[in-house]
């Protein structure tokens, strides 16, 4: 196999060995988001293997004494010259370097969204984890503990009995 074809494949081979699979479906939460992922699998897997059983054989080549035989020579050579003055084109790939930037660009941004929410995420979690800590203890705790770890309710209600303002 040569050219294009081969390009193809050895492109689409190297692909579907560096995607985690199993480390994406673990990331999903619904049903419905499963069994797309799912499909999407099962597709990539299709093309994939039509891609590897098309493009990857070579072609047998044609036997002209058989057909010298059974033909006519004048007749085969006819065939076999115009055979031979075929002449498959390149691919240049045209496509690629125009949205080669585009898709470098989409990528940085990618990571910046990533680091963004990562960590975002760590404050949530640290939030959480701070709400039920004060869950547990909100039925025992004094309002000093509580205005302890809030500083700023409790300038506000200081501001706000100073200022003889009850709300009303």
């Amino acid at each position: 196999m040569s050219g294009p074809s081969k390009k193809v494949v050895d492109v689409a081979f190297k692909a579907s060995r560096n995607i985690d699979w199993d480390g994406m479906a673990k990331l999903l939460v619904s049903d419905e988001a499963r069994k797309e992922f799912a499909s999407l699998h099962r597709a990539f897997n299709e093309v994939n293997s039509a891609l590897e059983t098309k493009f990857s054989q070579e072609p047998e080549p044609i036997d002209w004494e058989y057909y010298r035989k059974g033909i006519g020579s004048r007749l085969v050579d006819m065939y076999k010259e115009a055979y031979d003055s075929i002449e498959i084109p390149k691919y240049v790939d045209t496509v690629t370097p125009q949205y080669k930037p585009k898709f470098d660009a989409l990528l940085v941004d990618l990571k910046e969204a990533e680091e963004k929410s990562l960590k975002e995420s760590e404050r949530i979690e640290k939030e959480i984890a701070e709400v039920q800590e004060l869950k547990k203890k909100i039925s025992t705790m004094t309002a000093e503990e509580y205005f302890e770890k809030h500083p700023e309710l409790k300038k506000k209600f200081d501001d706000e009995i100073r200022n003889d303002y009850w709300g009303y």
